[in-house]
């Protein structure tokens, strides 16, 4: 049955009744009204009550079939439960609607304020229950975020050779090659998915049609097998950068963290020029005794794991180049941001005058991407994965400033750099 609005109600007395004769409506409610009247004193009167909004409107529903009517009724009520029982008591006793007898039955006198508590308390379990639905499904994203960049890559093949090497070669901008298969699987357990394997001392075909107009890194084995395969690389593949295991051991027997370590000027700084000495290393020996002679100090690269000067010239020049690419308020305002955030696990967002925008968790970031506007620099204590690129780039953001990064695409209008190498210390 439909109740009435009453606006504030206490109790709603319900009742049922049946009268043996064709009556409507608002029969029924003059029999309450004047059968009630005076039973219990003029205070009690329904009209009295009515007045001083202590009785709201009476609702009356009435089927009538075959000469006989039944139906209900709800008195709404905001008196104390007694005068609410008595109430119901008075119209209990009616006998006669108009001329027809009649039989009035309380079927229940119910608490309002019990009711809504059951609602407010069915609709807070209902809100408890979204909110942990969706903190739930906010926690599964991010526990996907942590497993996606932990996740290995996956092991293909490449060219009429069936090179073996990482789904990541045929469309990242650059290319790390190494001796065998399992150096292509020890990369992929580190997180590198765009290397592929020589296998052999004879470079095939297929490599240098991949490699052309992309960057090149050489992540060769430190023993003399590892010399002789970057000579025949010199001589076919133009290479960025060359990158060595550490003295007397292979890639494939790296770990994971030596990996990261190793190629993290590669990860970081894919675009290292190349330098004209970084193949002096391997000419023959009066050649290094050539530039010993000039003054050089060129150290042999298959003695020192990190590619050794070589590595260390790339560095020093990749971090001139950036700081003056960059304007120095610019590097300031990250300096600034970074002395706040940093070992708080923090990103800070700022616009195109480093103004700070948003300041969230790492875990946050990018779902503040999609809902900020105007954020053109993100500065994060973090590393700077794919996915955070691949968001940044929609959203518009220009340049990503974290301790490292895990990407092997970077889109071109989003520039990404480390701390380190805008010479800020971390």
């Amino acid at each position: 049955m439909r109740l009435p609005n009453t606006g504030i109600v206490k109790y709603h007395v319900k009742l049922k009744f049946e009268v043996d004769g064709l009556v409507e409506k608002a029969d029924i409610i003059g029999a309450i009204f004047g059968q009630t009247e005076g039973l219990l004193g003029p205070e009690m009167n329904l009209n009295e009550l009515q007045k001083v909004s202590k009785v709201g409107r009476i609702e009356v529903n009435v089927d009538t079939r075959s000469n006989i009517a039944k139906g209900d009724a709800v008195i709404p009520m905001s008196t104390d439960i007694s005068t609410a029982a008595l109430i119901a008591a008075a119209i209990e006793s009616i006998d006669k609607v108009g001329p027809f007898q009649a039989k009035f039955v309380l079927v229940g006198i119910d608490d309002i304020r019990a009711i809504k508590k059951k609602i407010i308390v069915d609709r807070a379990k209902r809100i408890v229950q979204e909110w942990a639905t969706k903190t739930i499904s906010e926690g599964e994203e991010m526990l996907k975020d942590v497993y996606d960049a932990s996740k290995p890559g996956k092991l293909t093949a490449f060219g009429k050779a069936q090179l073996a090497c990482g789904t990541g070669v045929f469309d990242s901008d650059w290319i790390i090659l190494v001796e065998g298969r399992a150096d292509v699987i020890n990369l992929l357990r580190a997180g590198f998915d765009n290397a592929i394997a020589i296998e052999g001392a004879k470079v095939d075909e297929s490599i240098i049609k991949l490699t052309e107009g992309k960057r090149v890194v050489a992540f060769l084995d430190g023993d003399r097998a590892g010399d002789l395969i970057l000579k025949e690389l010199h001589g076919l593949v133009k290479i960025d950068k060359v990158l060595r295991a550490p003295n007397g051991r292979e890639v494939e027997e790296c770990t994971p963290l030596e990996i990261a370590e190793i190629l993290r000027e590669a990860v970081s700084h894919p675009a290292v020029a190349h330098h004209p000495r970084s193949t002096t290393a391997h000419q023959p020996q009066d050649a290094k005794h050539d530039y010993r002679k000039h003054g050089e100090d060129e150290l042999d690269p298959s003695a020192h794991p990190h590619g050794g000067r070589t590595t260390r010239i790339a560095e020093h020049e990749g971090k001139e180049s950036l700081q003056t690419e960059h304007d120095q308020e610019m590097v300031l305002k990250v300096q600034n941001v970074f002395s706040e955030i940093n070992e708080t696990l923090e990103a800070v967002l700022l616009d195109d005058s480093m103004r700070i925008l948003v300041k969230v968790p790492v875990s946050d970031i990018m779902k503040q991407l999609g809902e900020s506007e105007g954020g053109k620099f993100l500065v994060l204590d973090g590393i700077v994965t794919q996915r955070l690129i691949d968001v940044a780039d929609r959203a518009g953001i220009e340049y990503i400033v974290g301790h490292r990064t895990t990407a092997s695409k970077k889109p071109a209008a989003v520039k990404v750099h480390t701390f380190e190498e805008l010479g800020i210390p971390n």
